[in-house]
């Protein structure tokens, strides 16, 4: 993941497929099944294949694993509840010390917790 500086969550990765200005990046797995969940059957293959080209995918290592524990561990205590597909995107960045870029408000709660947030 060299130059590698930022994580991209799923409404960036929309955002950027409706606008065809695509950024140098990486994603989370978690990003690639929300993305591909939701292609027509017959594109799903390509549109994988071209997510995986295009971005370095992260998967759930132990480091992403452990950095989701401490996140839902604090947010547990501090009772506040995200969904999990969240936490692991945001865990994904925080292993990582990438700053996420997304769309999506929710992130805005975990910037308390050492996210680096970047809305678009």
């Amino acid at each position: 993941m060299k130059d590698t500086q930022y994580l991209f969550d799923t409404s960036a990765i929309i955002d950027m497929l409706r606008k065809k200005e695509f950024e140098r990046g990486a994603i989370s797995v978690i990003t690639v099944i929300e993305v591909v969940r939701g292609v027509e059957e017959a594109k799903r293959q390509n549109i994988k294949r071209l997510l995986e080209e295009s971005f370095d995918v992260i998967g759930m290592e132990n480091q992403v694993i452990l950095s989701y524990c401490d996140l839902y561990s604090s947010l547990k205590s501090d009772g506040d509840i995200l969904p999990d597909a969240d936490l692991l995107v945001a865990s994904s960045a925080m292993a990582h010390d990438l700053a996420l870029k997304s769309g999506d408000n929710d992130f805005e709660r975990l910037e308390n917790y050492g996210l680096i947030l970047e809305k678009i």
